[in-house]
Formats: C-alpha cells, sequence, structure tokens
C-alpha cells in the first residue's frame, strides 16, 4: 500500500470560465517534504535510478539526512556533503511506495528513484533535479528567495518590507514573485487576494501599510492551514469564473496577468479598494 501520494500540483476541472491550470505552490511542497522525510529520513540508499544527465552521482550506501522544503524547492540530503534539489514546475510529482508495489505512473515518466529497504521515493516528471554540495548550494537560485511563507520562522514583516521594495508591480505579480515572499502559487495568490480585500490589479504603490499587512497575514493564514490540514478546502475565488461570489453574490471574475498571462480571479465588488479584511473561514 502507498505510503502516501505526493503530487506538488493540483488541477481543476474544465468547464465554463474554470481554469485547467497546474499549479504546485509551497504548501504541495511542503507535503511532499514532511511525507518524504517519514518515508526516507534515517535510511540507508540501497539502491538509485536517474534518468537525468548529470546525476550521475554515487548515491547508494548513503544515509538521507533529511528532506526539506524552501518555498516551492525540496532539498534531500545526503550524507558526506551531497543534496537533491528539485523543483516540480508545473509537471512534477513525487509518490512513495513499499519496495515491490506497482508504481502509479508509467516507468517511461520516471526521472529519479530513490530506494531503501523499508520505501521507494520516484519522483515523476520533475524537470529540475540537480546535485549540489552546501557549497554550491549558498550560491543556488533557492537561496534567493524571500521570506517562505510556510515555513516555522517566517519573518512577516520582512515580507512586508519585501513586498513595498516593488511598487511598481501589480499585487497579483508581486505576491507570485518567489524574491519577494516565497510559496505562494496562482491559487493562492488569488485566494489571498479576495481574503485581504485587495484588488490583484492595483499596484503595490497604491496599498496602505495596513493593506500590505493584510496579504501578508493572509498568506499566512491560508499556507499553513492548507498544510496543517492537507488540503486547500473550499476555494473562494480560484477556478470559479461567473460563479457567485460566497460573500457578496456578485459574478467572480478572471483575467491574465503580468508577463507570465497567469489568470487571476478576483470579485469586482468585495474587492473594490476599501479597508482590508481577514476572513473568518
Amino acid at each position: 500500500m502507498v505510503l502516501e501520494f505526493l503530487c506538488a500540483s493540483a488541477s481543476l476541472r474544465q468547464g465554463p470560465g474554470r481554469s485547467n491550470e497546474i499549479v504546485p505552490e509551497g504548501d504541495n511542497i511542503f507535503r511532499a517534504a514532511r511525507t518524504l522525510q517519514l518515508a526516507l529520513g534515517g535510511r540507508v540508499v540501497t539502491r538509485f535510478e536517474a534518468q537525468v544527465v548529470g546525476l550521475d552521482f554515487e548515491v547508494v550506501g548513503r544515509v538521507v539526512e533529511r528532506v526539506e522544503a524552501v518555498g516551492k524547492w525540496l532539498r534531500i540530503w545526503f550524507s558526506g556533503d551531497l543534496v537533491l534539489v528539485s523543483h516540480m514546475l508545473m509537471s512534477g510529482s513525487w509518490h512513495v511506495y513499499r519496495p515491490g508495489e506497482k508504481w502509479q505512473r508509467p516507468r517511461s515518466q520516471m526521472r529519479v528513484a530513490i530506494h531503501t529497504e523499508a520505501f521507494v521515493a520516484v519522483a515523476f516528471q520533475v524537470p529540475v533535479l540537480e546535485f549540489h554540495s552546501t557549497a554550491s548550494l549558498a550560491r543556488h537560485r533557492s537561496e534567493e528567495i524571500g521570506p517562505d511563507v510556510a515555513a516555522e520562522d517566517f519573518d512577516a514583516a520582512a515580507a512586508v518590507a519585501a513586498l513595498r521594495s516593488r511598487p511598481e508591480l501589480e499585487v497579483g505579480v508581486a505576491l507570485l514573485s518567489q524574491s519577494l515572499m516565497a510559496g505562494l502559487g496562482n491559487v493562492f495568490k488569488s485566494e489571498v487576494c479576495f481574503a485581504a480585500r485587495v484588488n490583484p490589479f492595483r499596484l503595490v504603490e497604491t496599498l496602505s501599510i495596513a493593506e500590505v499587512a493584510s496579504l501578508v497575514e493572509n498568506a499566512r493564514r491560508l499556507m499553513t492551514r492548507s498544510v496543517a490540514a492537507g488540503t486547500r478546502g473550499r476555494l473562494s475565488v480560484y477556478g470559479r469564473r461567473d460563479e457567485a461570489c460566497r460573500v457578496c453574490g456578485s459574478a467572480i471574475e478572471s483575467r491574465k496577468q503580468g508577463e507570465d498571462a497567469r489568470v487571476t480571479f478576483w470579485c469586482p465588488v468585495c474587492q473594490m479598494e476599501g479597508e482590508p479584511g481577514i476572513d473568518s473561514d
């Protein structure tokens, strides 16, 4: 039986006005790291398979020291100063199986498989997989991120300051900028803006300090709630174009935003300029 099916992405069913984006975010990565830690932590690698160029390091015999999430990055630390760094982007997932158990995805999609006596961790279609030492990791792009909204030591004041340092950005674009605050993706971008009652197309420079603080507070609240519950639960606006707002009944709207043309969802009535809010659900 599978210990847990780990997928650092989620999809919404297609239909009128719905998005079918695959959206990996910090909560998925945090849960993946937590389960991989339970499965692999402290265990000796008995076999290592890789279908990625550049992963030809000797891994067998090393101990998995720890697994951690850093924003949207996942790191697996092995003894002997070796770190496997991965990023799911829009397609990747990690699965955990018992030895000999049938995989739920075809072997052709396997990029890495870490075998131990008790469990096998398989990375399917993970596009970014790199080995690093402590020294090279210090120069890696995963180190160039803002405060991690899912981390225990999350610094809310630093996140507020980081967001305010880019006044020229639209709010939705700023929330996706991992160098400002790490962990949020397209789902949480829309949900955080709604919870804070901030229109995602406003410029950061138009926000009051209270509004920026509300965005950060709601980002932390929604992310930690999702991590603790193991699910994001009912969404307020994301993927709900033309459906009734759960607060005011108005039709949810959506349109593409930013250079990456990511779809943003919002309520045109609840998210008019006004006092920032904190949802109670």
